[in-house]
């Protein structure tokens, strides 16, 4: 239910965005929606439709492609986005039909309806296009998708086609193209973006799941080098580079607060690190991106490992609990700072972070075994990062 919701505010956001003509703010939404929830069509049409916006016409075919392998027997979004398909083939026609069929399935869909003037534009109907316009902006409460689709003008047969513009043309070359055919503008970079957002929102998770195999993997090899799987013996931890004060002190090996955070004491430790990273930190990996998630996590690690090395002066310490603390914490701040937008699910998804939040700071105190500096000082700087970071969701209309 959490996931779907989250979900929903991203396709929102997307629709939204589209409507008022910001098509990359759309596409990112868009991405990150597909990172939620990977083989959704509606997802994948959205991001068709900000592509085509923005002119990247290559992900707006995969995408309605992979729209199509999601619904193969039909539906809304797989007639949407064959019209988008005949619009870059220059089917007016048929996309004309295919859009029809559409807003038949479900006449509420306000980029249905501009879809739908833009085509009865380019094909001289514009009395029709005009009532198809007005039904777009009535549906999405004043949105005009203003660069939505290519821009069109008359030809020299009396037609109306998109053009090809200078801006469009790099380098400042003229060749000679066919009118209506789709090329690059100038602006590769940003389409650049948005691309290897597309194709990294294939792999939701990835940093996270990237993570705990490298964790995994390092424990596996201390395992062999201990003679057990269970536990890990001190000399192999040392040897890695677990924490200690004074041994920092002696040889001036400061880097051990950075390799700790990738060492754990045995199996217990690293499972339950490990799961609590998993279901936590794909949430926030999804919410803040992934550059900005590393960002967090590693940096929480590191301080919560200074921490220690000033107030548990004696301790081997080792293990990701002061990165996961500030994973935690940027999961807060994300609800705490988009709670209006988020209406009554971010009230409750508040409530059950301070609740979780309390448990497992109890739990640290109670226990001498634990670490809880490191616990608290990951906790804070993953909070005072995530509060810097955050991406924040624009609030809902009424």
């Amino acid at each position: 239910m959490e996931a779907q919701t989250d979900l929903q505010t991203y396709l929102e956001q997307g629709k939204q965005a589209l409507a008022q003509g910001q098509a990359r703010e759309a596409a990112i939404a868009y991405a990150h929606g597909a990172q939620m929830e990977l083989d959704s069509p509606m997802v994948h049409l959205g991001l068709a439709e900000a592509n085509l916006a923005l002119g990247n016409y290559g992900v707006v075919q995969m995408a309605c492609r992979r729209v199509q392998e999601l619904q193969p027997t039909g539906g809304l979004e797989v007639v949407t986005a064959q019209a988008l398909l005949d619009l870059l083939d220059r089917r007016y026609e048929r996309a004309l039909q295919n859009i029809d069929a559409a807003i038949d399935l479900d006449p509420s869909i306000a980029y249905a309806h501009a879809l739908r003037a833009y085509l009865l534009r380019i094909m001289k109907q514009d009395y029709d296009a005009n009532l198809a316009r007005a039904r777009a902006a009535r549906l999405s409460y004043g949105g005009r998708f203003d660069n939505s689709f290519p821009l069109v003008e008359s030809g020299n047969n009396g037609a109306s086609v998109p053009p090809i513009s200078s801006a469009q043309v790099p380098n400042g070359s003229n060749p000679r193209v066919e009118p209506g055919v789709p090329t690059w503008s100038q602006d590769r970079m940003r389409r650049q973006i948005v691309r290897t957002r597309f194709a990294l929102s294939q792999y939701p998770g990835l940093v996270t799941n990237a993570i705990i195999a490298v964790n995994v993997v390092v424990y596996l090899i201390l395992a062999l080098l201990s003679g057990s799987i269970t536990d890990i013996s001190q000399n192999a931890l040392i040897l890695a580079g677990a924490q200690n004060t004074t041994l920092i002190q002696l040889t001036g090996e400061y880097w051990r607060i950075f390799t700790a955070m990738f060492l754990h004491f045995n199996l217990p430790h690293i499972g339950l690190n490990m799961l609590s990273l998993f279901f936590i930190g794909r949430a926030v990996e999804v919410f803040y991106g992934k550059g900005r998630y590393l960002i967090i996590y590693l940096a929480s690690g590191i301080v919560g490992g200074i921490v220690t090395f000033f107030l548990l002066p004696d301790a081997l310490a080792a293990g990701a609990s002061g990165a996961i603390f500030g994973v935690f914490g940027a999961l807060g701040v994300f609800y705490l700072v988009n709670r209006r937008a988020l209406g009554t699910f971010g009230q409750g998804a508040i409530g059950n972070w301070l609740f979780w939040l309390a448990l497992n700071l109890v739990w640290g105190l109670s226990d001498p075994n634990i670490g809880i500096v490191d616990h608290i000082g990951g906790l804070v700087a993953g909070m005072l990062l995530a509060f810097l970071l955050i991406p924040r969701l624009g609030r809902r209309r009424a």
